[in-house]
């Protein structure tokens, strides 16, 4: 297995998709809203991404001020591609774009929450979230 990184490659939106579509991520992300998965790649401003033989095979997908926060809002690896280290050097290579006094910050899906204590992430309970048709009350 001939894997390559790249940063800020282009990617469009049915590729993310499909990536998406064949990690466990997708279960958990709006790929059926085209134009919400279009912005989302859109949008973000570091992409790492892992490809083999010119297929996507994953992505960690960041908003970041790169100084101060980085918010990794969708690491993804296909399936049949996990549990190879893939993961791991997205989120080093992700780190490595940032400044030093930057911080990784992410949201884990539950089944991954040991995954990112093993990597070294502390976990942080304070996390708040508002979804869209919740109204912040005055």
């Amino acid at each position: 297995m001939s894997i390559e990184y790249r940063i800020n490659a282009p990617i469009d939106a049915d590729q993310f998709i499909d990536l998406l579509n064949r990690s466990t991520l997708g279960e958990r992300r709006p790929t059926h809203d085209r134009q919400c998965m279009e912005g989302m790649v859109a949008n973000s401003n570091l992409i790492a991404s892992a490809w083999e033989s010119g297929q996507l095979v994953g992505i960690a997908r960041s908003v970041t001020d790169f100084h101060y926060a980085c918010y990794l809002s969708d690491l993804a690896v296909c399936r049949n591609h996990q549990r190879r280290g893939i993961g791991k050097k997205l989120q080093a290579i992700t780190q490595s774009q940032l400044g030093p006094h930057c911080k990784l910050i992410l949201i884990a899906a539950p089944a991954a929450n040991t995954y990112y204590e093993h990597i070294g992430f502390t976990n942080n309970p304070r996390c708040w979230i508002l979804d869209r048709n919740t109204r912040i009350r005055g």
